[in-house]
């Protein structure tokens, strides 16, 4: 069952439902040392060094109006009903590791997660406007919006779990398969966070049945989650994995867990006996409280991997704000793998150089953002001939390994 929460922290909770926001600690306290104000300093560094470094990389200025204006790039264009197209052919066929859809959780406002609509609401929307966001691909991918976007994050967050979101209500299965149409992504897993609610936390179960009933297990692949503090977790673990699930997610900051906490050995021991592969929400975004950040550090990722040495563990968004780490992190051992989703042209190229290309995974995080915007950065910084292999590497060939 799931863990008991008082009064206070029950609305909350609604905002761990998307990705990245948090709740209090629910009476658990951070041991000294777990977080320091040397770790404080270095977020702020990693700001700063990002902003300062933006355009100034291997590739040049990478700016452009909106997810439509990355139809300046050779490999797109917008065709005659306004939509943003991948036309290259010679483009891989794609595996987006990191999706979501639309969330309706606590009282479970409705939902259609079959209906169609003309153009998805992203929840982070860079063409909310005519004239489109200044979309800078060599920044945090977070760093594009402002505090207002932020704000509108939040609350339509919130109204999830509530009176329903208008966001929500377009971040469905058809508009899903539209938009990877349009983008040459021919597969995604589907990713599920177990938040905590005392009900209403269904969506592994939820997004499942509706890709069932949708009839697209082909194309869409639905992952699972348990919380690490339900007392159930292990039982819920067996029978998601029997419906087929093989992806499970589990998202330190929003659940409030250490990722190399002695309690999630046993859930880890369970997930190698099941041959499913754990993925991450990996280091600090920016956007989540900062009273979640200590659980997000990357070296409270190593225990686990040390620990699990025949365990497949993704480290999704590359680390967020704290690449650079969990890159030299994801070197050292040979079950980390890395989700690329977020990061800039520059640090993609880092660790390309870096891994060759090995275990890299192509990832959206969607309905947060358009596909095109991780699709336009794993092109920019594959367009040199000679990593083309790379290009087919991180785009589909290591997920398809990864998955065996």
């Amino acid at each position: 069952m799931p863990h008991e929460l008082d009064r206070r922290q029950f609305l909350t909770l609604l905002a761990s439902a998307a990705a990245g926001l948090s709740f209090p600690a629910c009476g658990r306290g951070i041991e000294p040392g777990r977080y320091t104000e040397d770790d404080i300093a270095l977020l702020a560094a990693h700001y700063e060094t990002e902003a300062a470094r933006s355009g100034k990389g291997p590739f040049g200025a990478q700016r452009y109006r909106g997810y439509r204006g990355l139809a300046e790039l050779p490999w797109f264009e917008i065709d005659r009903s306004g939509t943003l197209r991948c036309v290259d052919e010679s483009v891989p066929l794609a595996i987006d590791f990191h999706c979501h859809f639309g969330i309706s959780v606590l009282f479970e406002p409705d939902l259609d997660l079959h209906a169609e609509t003309d153009r998805v609401m992203h929840l982070l929307d860079c063409d909310a406007d005519e004239s489109g966001c200044d979309l800078d691909l060599d920044v945090y991918m977070n760093a594009n919006f402002t505090p207002d976007e932020l704000e509108t994050l939040r609350n339509h967050t919130i109204a999830q779990g509530l009176f329903g979101s208008r966001f929500a209500e377009t971040q469905t299965i058809p508009n899903l398969l539209r938009e990877m149409d349009a983008t040459r992504v021919e597969q995604a897993i589907i990713l599920p966070i177990a938040v905590g609610l005392p009900f209403g936390d269904n969506l592994t179960e939820n997004w499942k049945e509706a890709i069932d009933e949708a009839a697209v297990g082909d194309r869409l692949h639905a992952g699972l989650s348990v919380h690490p503090r339900d007392s159930d977790r292990l039982e819920r673990m067996r029978a998601f994995a029997r419906t087929g699930a093989r992806v499970m997610k589990l998202h330190p900051t929003v659940q409030r867990f250490f990722p190399d906490d002695p309690d999630m050995m046993e859930v880890y021991a369970l997930a190698e006996e099941l041959g499913l592969v754990i993925f991450f929400h990996g280091g600090r975004a920016g956007i989540e409280p900062e009273s979640s950040h200590p659980f997000a550090m990357p070296r409270h990722y190593e225990g686990a991997l040390a620990n699990f040495p025949n365990l497949r563990f993704v480290l999704g968004h590359g680390g967020a704000r704290d690449g650079v780490e969990m890159l030299a992190l994801a070197l050292r051992y040979e079950n980390a793998w890395l989700g690329i989703h977020g990061q800039s042209v520059t640090h993609l190229d880092e660790m390309i150089r870096r891994t060759g290309g090995e275990r890299l995974l192509f990832g959206t995080d969607w309905p947060f953002y358009h596909l095109a915007s991780s699709m336009a950065k794993v092109l920019i910084t594959t367009q040199d001939r000679g990593r083309h292999e790379v290009r087919a590497a991180i785009l589909r060939e290591n997920a398809l390994d990864l998955l065996g």
